[in-house]
């Protein structure tokens, strides 16, 4: 990435967990067919894995490059796999499941980024993203729910 804005951590994984969350409210009226786009499939279950996933992904890069590690690398399937899993309702229960966890991933997030420097944020250690684009580029998580929408 170019120049990134110099704006405080943590607000656009945040923000995009509360906009994954508020759409995802309306997902439990969804009548069991997959929405494509992209050419990929995307279901409630789906949008809400893959959001969770690609947080532990780039959390995972974080926390290994601070430590002065090589980043594992990923072997998700990412969007292109939809499971039998992704195919079920989802139910006002899985919504509660869903806030927990992106609640909770989106709050470690916001302290990590939070006890980091500038220096730290916009010049970080290893190979990759500074962790401020980073936490930009989380924004883009959005995708997954927007591909699912607002069923209200």
């Amino acid at each position: 990435m170019s120049e990134t804005p110099q704006e405080a951590p943590a607000p656009a994984v945040t923000g995009m967990v509360d906009h994954v969350l508020e759409l995802a409210a309306t997902w439990t009226t969804w009548d069991g067919k997959p929405t494509h786009v992209d050419d990929r499939i995307y279901t409630p279950h789906k949008a809400i894995r893959r959001v969770a996933d690609h947080l532990v992904d780039h959390l995972a890069e974080l926390e290994a490059r601070l430590a002065g590690e090589d980043p594992q690398p990923d072997h998700w399937h990412a969007s292109a796999l939809t499971t039998e899993a992704d195919l079920v309702p989802f139910t006002p229960a899985d919504l509660d499941e869903a806030r927990s966890r992106l609640t909770r991933l989106a709050r470690i997030w916001a302290n990590r980024l939070g006890s980091l420097t500038d220096d730290q944020l916009d010049h970080s250690p290893g190979e990759g993203w500074s962790f401020r684009e980073l936490d930009l580029h989380l924004k883009g998580s959005t995708y997954y729910a927007d591909a699912v929408g607002d069923l209200s």
